[in-house]
């Protein structure tokens, strides 16, 4: 069986960013992580957790890291989806990032009676958010230094994000490269 999920990260607007992709329901939360981290355009760096409703809900499913976990962290490179994500319409969380706290809402959208070996990517909007940017309120303020060429921190922004010629457009989300990344998972 395949998965669509739509997977939105929570408390970015204007614009939203969210992908849809098609997951087949045997991979493990391991690799479910491993694609939603390409589709996005994440680089990794960071710990995550998946769980029906956040931070503190059961079951927490992740990296067993005994430096963060306190025993009540399910494997995530053991859990395959179809044991807890079976249901149309169902919601579930994907944190990644403990600090910067990247709260991802997944929705089933539908489960499709077909196989496939590898994971798809079907549409998506808004650029990713960069890595240790201090989340959403942290994208939030970016945007807004952007917006700004007189922004006193317009081109220290710009710098930090290894811009030199190009535009940073929140906007920008390139589906083919997305597409390929996603494929190689």
């Amino acid at each position: 069986m395949l998965l669509q999920l739509k997977i939105q990260i929570k408390g970015i607007t204007k614009p939203p960013v969210w992908r849809k992709l098609l997951v087949p329901d045997y991979f493990t939360f391991d690799r479910l992580h491993e694609v939603i981290q390409v589709a996005f355009g994440w680089q990794n760096y960071h710990l995550y957790q998946f769980s029906p409703k956040g931070l503190g809900s059961y079951p927490e499913i992740g990296i067993i890291d005994e430096e963060w976990d306190e025993g009540n962290t399910e494997d995530a490179e053991k859990i395959i989806l179809k044991e807890f994500l079976n249901q149309k319409g169902q919601k579930y969380s994907y944190i990644y990032d403990f600090g910067d706290g990247w709260t991802h809402l997944i929705t089933i959208e539908d489960i499709i009676d077909r196989n496939q070996l590898k994971a798809e990517l079907l549409d998506g909007k808004g650029a990713c958010p960069p890595e240790d940017c201090g989340g959403t309120w942290g994208y939030e303020n970016i945007k807004d230094i952007m917006k700004n060429k007189q922004h006193e921190e317009h081109d220290s922004v710009r710098t930090w994000l290894g811009l030199e010629d190009e535009k940073w457009d929140p906007n920008y989300f390139d589906m083919n490269e997305a597409k390929q990344e996603v494929a190689a998972v």
